[in-house]
């Protein structure tokens, strides 16, 4: 059997790398996003972190409303918004703005986790019960984008009957049975957390109910993707990929030379940061395809969400031409 052909999307977490402004990172979303929208991925989202000096993509709704400005048919959307970090209310009228201005392109991906750590967590003022009303905050949303608000007398202007296609985002099973009981698609980030891949997706698709919004399931999974021309290249790339992660989950301002960042990667604790990055494409073009499928089988996947981990804006860009070469993407 041919490995799985699905459809290819983008996760893009304005990366801010070594040497650059915060402006370059932003910068280089534009780039990101014309480049997928020119080669035929399906979507880009980008994903609410908070107080990450590495991670530009804080103010989601406002970094999608600046890229759709920039772009004209690829869809855009959050992957995802941390929704116990903020009231429904104003998200749907963000969102519901952003749909009113550019129709039929915005995606609204919802997740529970903060974003952040615990002192971050203080600054947003946020509860720390919060999560425990996510799925209640769900259907809150959801009834103002449908224009059947559940608080009497409270609408979302704009947002009011804008339908948003809403995504559950999650990393456990808590996620896909409340996908699944809603019945709204599911997008499992095993680019980060890849252990419950598996058991969460076929949860979701036994369990699934469906809705107005969906009638079958349908799963998004996420994967790295490092393509080079060869093979060296991109390994060479994912040294260099993961001497960065050390130094933003371990170094706060501090810099790591090579053998310190290598030897923490060597150590139980680095090898740690390793295996999250265990879902990973990295080499020469047919390579990288041929992982795709076979790892697209792996997950029941009907689309991948790739997060092109290359180093700098260039090779990024590079990788995302050489994966679409390879899958035969349209353009819209």
């Amino acid at each position: 059997m041919p490995p799985r052909s699905v459809p290819l999307s983008v996760l893009d977490l304005a990366i801010v790398g070594k040497g650059q402004s915060v402006r370059d990172g932003l910068e280089a979303t534009v780039a990101v996003a014309q480049r997928a929208e020119r080669r035929g991925y399906r979507r880009v989202w980008y994903a609410e972190h908070h107080n990450m000096s590495s991670i530009a993509s804080s103010a989601t709704s406002v970094l999608i409303a600046h890229v759709a400005a920039h772009t004209s048919t690829i869809r855009l959307g959050a992957g995802g918004v941390m929704l116990p970090n903020h009231a429904p209310l104003p998200i749907a009228e963000q969102f519901g703005t952003l749909e009113t201005l550019h129709p039929g392109r915005i995606d609204l991906g919802l997740g529970r986790a903060p974003g952040s750590d615990e002192a971050t967590m203080r600054a947003m003022r946020r509860d720390p019960m919060s999560s425990d009303s996510f799925p209640q905050d769900v259907l809150e949303l959801q009834g103002f984008l449908t224009g059947r608000t559940r608080i009497a007398g409270v609408n979302a202007t704009p947002g009011n009957g804008t339908n948003v296609p809403l995504y559950i985002l999650g990393s456990s099973l808590f996620g896909a049975q409340l996908a699944a009981a809603l019945g709204l698609p599911y997008a499992y980030a095993s680019h980060f957390s890849p252990s419950g891949l598996r058991d969460a997706v076929a949860t979701y698709r036994r369990e699934f109910q469906p809705s107005e919004q969906l009638d079958h399931p349908y799963v998004i999974a996420g994967v790295n993707v490092i393509a080079a021309d060869t093979v060296a290249e991109a390994l060479e790339q994912l040294r260099t990929v993961s001497r960065f992660r050390v130094a933003r989950f371990l170094g706060g301002d501090r810099d790591f030379t090579d053998d310190e960042a290598d030897a923490i990667l060597a150590s139980p604790q680095g090898r740690q940061i390793t295996q999250m990055m265990h879902y990973s494409a990295v080499g020469d073009p047919q390579t990288v395809k041929e992982y795709l499928g076979e790892f697209a089988e792996h997950a029941d996947a009907d689309e991948l969400i790739v997060v092109h981990a290359s180093p700098t804006v260039e090779t990024r860009l590079h990788s995302l031409d050489l994966v679409a070469d390879v899958s035969n993407l349209t353009p819209a």
